[in-house]
């Protein structure tokens, strides 16, 4: 155990900076980045999912579906390997890997933007209507705003979900955390010591965030 803990010293003295600024710092880019755009098209399909015109709806359903019924490493490797060949010009990996990550955390958004949005009293919608508004300024000034409300601790969730999840994302070597681990281990031949690092900072990444968004849900019903 001795060995283990000096093992661990020697490794965090030589190899912080990998760990810290470039394992931790590309860990909170890639989860910001994911939930920040996964939630902007998580919103355009919650809205094509609540859409009466059926082909879209139809599509949607089948693509939300899909995404939510398949591993989310198959679906880091269908995005590595065929966003570059879609787009006319070069991408990095670290780039496929966030198209994939987004259009994952989306599916799932759109599920929890839909709930809030359900979640929201008719009779509001229809007091809009009869005060002359119509479906989408309704829907943009009346409902949405309600239900981001609503749904935003369920965001903050997905957030330290994501922050999780982007640990697949060390199969490409993207930087982030796990790819840390990797990076060092190869180094060092320390494979538990490493492990352990890797698994304090994601502890506490998630333990710190988990307790924002429990705070931000106590100010919330406050304020309520």
């Amino acid at each position: 155990m001795i060995e283990y803990f000096e093992n661990i010293v020697k490794i965090l003295a030589q190899y912080w900076q990998i760990f810290v600024l470039k394992g931790i710092g590309y860990t909170l880019l890639l989860s910001a980045i994911t939930v920040f755009f996964g939630a902007i098209l998580g919103v355009f399909l919650c809205l094509g999912r609540m859409s009466r015109f059926k082909p879209l709806n139809w599509l949607v359903v089948a693509i939300v579906e899909v995404v939510r019924g398949t591993p989310i490493l198959l679906q880091l490797y269908v995005g590595y390997f065929l966003v570059p060949k879609l787009l006319p010009f070069t991408v990095s990996d670290f780039f496929s890997v966030c198209v994939a990550l987004i259009i994952n955390s989306a599916c799932y958004v759109s599920e929890v933007f839909r709930s809030g949005i359900q979640a929201v009293d008719k009779g509001q919608t229809e007091a809009a209507r009869s005060l002359g508004l119509n479906a989408s300024q309704t829907m943009s000034r009346i409902v949405l705003p309600q239900a981001i409300k609503n749904i935003l601790p369920a965001l903050g969730n997905e957030f330290v979900m994501i922050v999780k999840e982007t640990s697949l994302a060390s199969t490409f070597f993207i930087g982030e955390l796990m790819t840390s681990y990797l990076i060092v281990k190869g180094r060092t031949y320390l494979t538990m010591e490493c492990l352990l690092i890797v698994g304090v900072l994601y502890f506490v990444l998630t333990f710190i965030l988990s307790k924002g968004v429990g705070a931000f849900e106590r100010r919330l019903k406050a304020h309520d």
